[in-house]
């Protein structure tokens, strides 16, 4: 079963980016009702493990936080794969993705060693750009670069099983764990 871990997007947040993305003239929106931001890409995992590892989730303790949007960003240089939202790091919301990974190493599953860079991807693109498709994607990062982006308050975490069809994915909710300090109240 394909699967990853992520926060959700409260939809007054989700609507906010996805009009801010509507400006872009070319690429792949990602649907607004998949929009998140990933703490863990998990693969296609047998069901036996994901069960032990939401036994592990479910232990993670942590406090609600907030988390700001902080600018927009091209993954891919000089060919650019995904624009996205720059999500602030924040000890809380590193705190949280180191939980998750020790989650996942206690139930054997291995993840990839990569360089934690917490965003909301907003579109994939193309990669190889004419020269008018760069001109325009340089028009509206300059457009957009200081568009003010919505905060909010994380107050739990998803982990989610990834449907992939020919209209692209789809993303279905598994189990949600509520951050909470009091172990009574998680």
């Amino acid at each position: 079963m394909r699967a990853f871990i992520a926060i959700s997007l409260p939809a007054p947040v989700r609507q906010q980016l996805a009009d801010l993305r509507e400006a872009l003239p070319f690429g792949r929106p990602v649907p607004e009702e998949n929009l998140h931001l990933t703490l863990a890409f998990l693969d296609d995992q047998p069901e036996s493990l994901l069960r032990d590892l939401h036994e592990q989730l479910s232990l993670i303790r942590a406090e609600p936080f907030e988390l700001s949007l902080c600018g927009l960003g091209i993954f891919g240089g000089p060919k650019p794969r995904a624009l996205f939202a720059e999500v602030e790091e924040s000890e809380p919301l590193l705190s949280l993705h180191r939980e998750v990974r020790r989650a996942a190493r206690r139930v054997d599953l291995t993840l990839p060693r990569e360089r934690f860079r917490p965003h909301v991807t907003l579109a994939r693109l193309p990669g190889q750009l004419s020269p008018l498709r760069a001109r325009q994607l340089q028009l509206y990062l300059e457009n957009h670069i200081a568009a003010p982006l919505p905060g909010f308050r994380v107050e739990d975490f998803t982990l989610f099983h990834s449907i992939l069809g020919r209209d692209g994915a789809r993303h279905e909710e598994l189990a949600t764990y509520p951050l909470s300090r009091d172990p009574a109240e998680g």
